[in-house]
């Protein structure tokens, strides 16, 4: 429920006198694949199928919508995610942004890019997107950056060397259906010069695309790691870094 949250899911009380929340998730027919896998996994929250809403908004398209009952559960959710009935990403997001709940995210607001993946946060504050960004790098390691798409609205690059390390977090709850928009980087050979870089004083590995960039990122000669490859040394670089070539 996270993961829909935070891409295309709401929650709402569906009156002034109800005590809880309910979610309701809809998208257009296009995707019908992935609306049918959702409701399949939530159905047990929910008291009746799927409804199809014709000329949504005005733009003479077709969606799938369901909504789920009104439970405590998806009340304590809405606590969480709402204020004063706007959505926000709330403070605890780093527990609550799991793999399957970033892959649901990058399946509702991913949007696939030649160097890199944008994560659409269009209806999000700057404080909000920036909160969730902070979550991708430290918790998943991800580079990433903030674009401005329009006045206000703020969006999520995920740079292309870290697309690996992305793929390798949520490929394994993609929906079949959904998996184009990581399929340029999924199982593509790996660059002949791309290295890891092991930091040994904070036991956190890294993957670079090249020596170069590695070298720029770690402020250190490119000479330094080409030298110690050549040398096939064991010590670390400086007592600091250990390179291996992937």
């Amino acid at each position: 429920m996270v993961g829909l949250i935070l891409s295309d899911a709401w929650i709402k009380f569906s009156s002034k006198t109800s005590k809880n929340a309910l979610l309701g998730f809809s998208q257009s027919n296009v995707n019908s694949k992935y609306f049918w896998f959702v409701f399949f996994s939530l159905s047990h929250y929910c008291s009746s199928y799927p409804l199809k809403v014709k000329d949504r908004l005005g733009t003479n398209t077709i969606e799938l919508q369901f909504e789920t009952r009104s439970m405590t559960c998806i009340t304590e959710l809405y606590l969480l995610f709402y204020s004063e009935k706007i959505k926000v990403i709330p403070q605890n997001i780093y527990n609550l942004l799991t793999p399957i709940a970033l892959a649901h995210l990058i399946m509702g607001d991913g949007s696939w890019q030649r160097h890199g993946l944008i994560v659409c946060t269009d209806s999000y504050k700057l404080v909000d997107v920036v909160r969730l960004m902070n979550v991708l790098i430290i918790r998943y390691r991800l580079g990433c950056t903030i674009r401005v798409n329009n006045k206000n609205k703020y969006r999520i690059y995920i740079n292309q060397s870290s697309m690996a390390l992305l793929v390798d977090a949520i490929s394994p709850y993609m929906h079949y259906s959904m998996v184009y928009k990581l399929n340029s980087w999924l199982n593509t050979p790996r660059d002949r010069n791309e290295i890891e870089v092991f930091d040994v004083e904070n036991n956190i590995t890294t993957t670079y695309c090249s020596i170069s960039e590695a070298a720029k990122k770690l402020n250190i000669p490119k000479s330094a790691i080409v030298n110690y490859f050549s040398r096939n040394q064991n010590k670390p670089y400086k007592g600091k870094y250990r390179f291996n070539k992937i």
